[in-house]
């Protein structure tokens, strides 16, 4: 008889994944530095899947510095053809760029007194939405609060930021709570 818990149908049989969807996905976290880390991976994932990114997220932590904006924000030319030829990453000129950009676009928020996670959360009212999704096929790819949140993020300087990867990244940081009903990490 199967013990293992009831999880999403998304997740697969990768510990890595298991691990990313018990430990991680959906769990909220106010954490700017973890929030700017998501809101670049969910970047990279634009066409491919998460899974892909999350295989390749310890690159993308080794060659950007472990998301420190500081430092990801003078990266150059000579920098982004270095990253171009290292398969530890998904090597996408434009998105390599974007995560340049955004680190430029969160620190000039910083400068000008804008905290990222206060920002981020205040299109939640600073809490979760909890849905009560029964079927994967009832969840959204995206909401009229991911359209703004896209807006608001592109306005600040943010790229790869469409409004299917800012509703991705609702999801994985907590804000939204679309684990289905009968996921044992629903709760």
């Amino acid at each position: 008889m199967d013990t293992s818990p009831i999880r999403c149908s998304w997740v697969n049989q990768d510990p890595e994944y298991i691990a990313y969807h018990d430990n991680e996905w959906g769990k909220p976290t106010k954490d700017n530095h973890r929030l700017f880390e998501m809101i670049c991976l969910e970047g990279q994932q634009a066409g491919l899947s998460w899974y892909t990114i999350l295989k390749k997220r310890q690159g993308y932590r080794d060659l950007f510095y472990r998301f420190d904006p500081q430092h990801i924000a003078t990266m150059n030319d000579a920098d982004i053809e270095r990253l171009m030829l290292d398969a530890r990453i998904v090597r996408h000129k434009a998105k390599i760029k974007a995560i340049i950009a955004n680190a430029q676009a969160y620190l000039e928020m910083a400068e000008k007194g804008e905290d990222f996670s206060t920002f981020i959360w205040g299109f939640v009212n600073h809490q979760p939405i909890v849905n009560h999704w029964k079927q994967s096929s009832q969840v959204p790819a995206e909401t009229e609060l991911s359209k703004d949140l896209s807006k608001a993020l592109k306005k600040r300087g943010f790229k790869f930021v469409g409004s299917i990867t800012c509703y991705a990244f609702m999801q994985a940081t907590g804000m939204i709570n679309d684990h289905l009903v009968d996921c044992y990490r629903f709760k």
